[in-house]
């Protein structure tokens, strides 16, 4: 009890008036901060060309239009949908062009819907969302608006071949604003998960319905209810006609739950699949077994290894099939990305985190694979698939523009179009090292610097290290872009807690074993100045990194000369109390309970001491953000004043998760980074 008398939770919170998001006095307080922090950012010499230029390179037009407008795929055997932004297109356009014009690289574009327009029209701040549309003909679509770039979406159907919304008035589907999943079931019915009615304590729906068309909401059909500590229910719908497939997910937490598979008989099937595996989607490959199941392993089943990839018939009655396997990754591979088309399956693979892209074709005694042939030491990305059997993917690398391509049937790759060089990437080297963290572990991480660099350099280090997410290369954002051009070096840090090499590199860092995340991320560090690559460094991350790199500073004040946090977890004994963090506690622990004596050895929140000399650090956050509530940066920073430390602080008013709506205030934010990182590295 002693222990606990000492800690910063034994006394009220001073600063909880913080977490009222629309509060008046906390937006006065985030108004105050903004005043102090942006005219001393902006003063820097230098600010304004590294905003000029940052948003020259993400308006360039030169820039390739990806097939990603639509779900489930951009690229139909006819056509290519594309969201589009530009210096005069600020909110941006969804679009789409015959796909041969496309491929041909002479796109011929047809506006479907002009965000800027709309916003005129209907004077509300929105942002695009997405589009999920009922294949083949991709003729009705649900569109998915935000305001002002949050989770939380309004529904409506369009029609892509009228270009218009489809009105109440002719049986067209509405959802008003909520954080929800939508499917068309079929084309006059849809499934409909939404917070607007009964909601978890994560903040996500409740209730899994069948909408038919030309009812109203209130009388759709009851599928499944989910307790209220439960995660949430998730919707979808795979494949086309008579093999349409529909799937309900229900969460008991982020990393558990049961997929349901409704059958012709409005019964729910449980899948075979164990509680932790990650269904990615069900697809006929035109093998004679119908509709399959795919799924990725999180723990070992039925003697098939963790990491694997298996498959399982969903006919549409019972009984569903066995589970099987199809693929199983090597011990320093990870599946990273899946896609199907109409005649194969294409994996994505992290090998040492370097990109592999194999092509799996069913036989009559299991899957023949074959490499596609991709460039050394690139990552690539799976953009859209085809029925087919075509694949569009994108090649990239920290100093190599991306580059798209198409493979047909398992193919030599064909390159349909390539981004610009925004700078000159053959003068830096690019290299992979390794640091040793505090129990053994070899850590990977990414190192960038200019060709005839002597000796230390500043050094900006970004790292994220949860939820299974891998950092793997990519062309460099305008930031790092001029970053490097100054003579600096950029580190990116493969950490555990990330997917880099499959669930055994995440599972080492899961709740109790968090802080092995953090002594990589120290061992990194201390490794770059060590071995004398590095004269000081700044450590940076979002949202969970956000929470990686405020444990950064707090636990080793001395090793990190400055600390870029974004949209960040800080205050780990209420995290689960706001907004989306309750589902977040099969990462992180329940401080609730005895999962506290571990969270609390690193919570930021509750770790900042007055006596220490911290990196002066930059928050940034955004109001709208209604996944990680920008109280926790707020909360960090008050209490940082309250004890006498320094800092910076932007909260913008718009851009939900990301932190920014568009990309004039990504240009912004780029050259904020550039300016305080060369006022604290100095």
């Amino acid at each position: 009890m002693a222990l606990m008398a000492t800690t910063a939770t034994a006394a009220p919170d001073p600063h909880l008036w913080l977490e009222e998001i629309e509060g008046e006095k906390a937006l006065a307080w985030v108004r105050e901060r903004n005043a102090r922090s942006l005219p001393e950012l902006e003063s820097t010499p230098g600010f304004e060309g590294w905003r000029a230029r940052a948003q020259e390179i993400l308006e360039d037009p030169r820039r390739m239009a990806m097939p990603t407008g639509a779900d489930p795929s951009g690229l139909t055997e006819t056509r290519v949908f594309n969201f589009w932004r530009d210096a005069r297109n600020v909110r941006g356009v969804w679009r789409v062009s015959p796909r041969a014009d496309w491929e041909a690289g002479t796109p011929v574009w047809t506006t479907l819907l002009d965000l800027d327009a709309l916003e005129e029209s209907e004077r509300r701040n929105w942002q695009w969302g997405g589009a999920t549309c009922l294949p083949p003909g991709y003729r009705r679509c649900l569109v998915r608006l935000s305001v002002g770039g949050k989770d939380s979406v309004e529904v409506r159907e369009f029609d892509t071949e009228a270009r218009r919304f489809v009105p109440a008035s002719e049986g067209g589907f509405f959802l008003p604003d909520a954080k929800q999943q939508v499917a068309f079931a079929h084309q006059d019915a849809l499934l409909v998960a939404t917070a607007a009615g009964p909601a978890t304590t994560s903040g996500y729906a409740r209730e899994a319905r069948w909408w038919p068309r030309g009812t109203p909401f209130e009388q759709s059909r009851l599928l499944l209810t989910t307790a209220e500590t439960d995660m949430g229910a998730w919707v979808s719908a795979y494949g086309e006609g008579e093999g349409r497939r529909h799937v309900i997910d229900r969460r008991t937490d982020f990393w558990r739950g049961d997929i349901l598979h409704l059958m012709a008989d409005w019964s729910l099937a449980p899948s075979p699949l164990p509680s932790d595996a990650d269904l990615q989607f069900i697809a006929n490959l035109g093998d004679g077994r119908g509709p399959q199941a795919f799924a990725l392993l999180r723990s070992a089943f039925n003697g098939i290894p963790a990491g694997s990839l298996v498959a399982y018939d969903v006919p549409n009655g019972r009984p569903l099939g066995a589970v099987r396997q199809v693929f199983t990754p090597g011990p320093t591979q990870a599946i990273r990305s899946v896609e199907a088309t109409g005649q194969a399956l294409y994996i994505h693979l992290l090998d040492n985190v370097a990109a592999r892209l194999l092509r799996l074709q069913p036989t009559a005694d299991g899957w023949a694979a074959s490499d596609i042939a991709v460039p050394a030491n690139a990552a690539i990305t799976l953009q859209a698939a085809d029925s087919a059997d075509g694949l569009a993917f994108t090649v990239s690398s920290f100093t190599t523009p991306d580059r798209l391509f198409i493979t047909r049937v398992g193919g030599t790759p064909a390159l349909i179009a390539e981004n610009p060089a925004f700078f000159d990437g053959t003068k830096f080297e690019v290299a992979q090292r390794f640091a040793r963290s505090k129990d053994g572990t070899r850590v990977p991480y990414f190192l960038v610097r200019p060709r005839a660099a002597k000796g230390p350099l500043k050094t900006l280090l970004f790292a994220y290290g949860g939820f299974e997410i891998p950092m793997v290369p990519a062309y460099l954002s305008p930031d790092l872009m001029m970053w490097l051009e100054a003579g600096n070096q950029y580190v990116l840090g493969n950490i555990r807690g990330g997917g880099e090499f499959g669930p055994r590199w995440h599972q080492a860092a899961l709740r109790e074993k968090r802080q092995n995340s953090y002594d990589d991320l120290h061992a990194i560090a201390e490794t770059l100045k060590r071995e004398k690559l590095a004269s000081k460094i700044a450590v940076h991350g979002r949202s969970n990194g956000g929470l990686m790199a405020s444990v950064a500073y707090t636990q080793r004040p001395r090793l990190y000369d400055a600390a870029l946090v974004g949209v960040p977890l800080a205050d780990m004994k209420r995290y689960h109390l706001l907004l989306a963090g309750a589902s977040w506690m099969a990462e992180y622990g329940n401080p609730d309970t005895s999962d506290w004596e571990f969270i609390r050895q690193y919570s930021p929140y509750q770790n900042l001491r007055k006596a220490a000399r911290y990196p002066r650090v930059f928050f940034y956050t955004s109001t709208k953000d209604d996944r990680v509530h920008p109280g926790h940066a707020r909360k960090m920073a008050a209490e940082m004043e309250a004890q006498g430390h320094p800092f910076y602080y932007y909260e913008n008013v718009d851009g939900g998760h990301a932190g920014v709506a568009n990309l004039r205030e990504s240009a912004y934010r780029a050259a904020l980074f550039l300016a305080y990182l060369n006022r604290e590295l100095k």
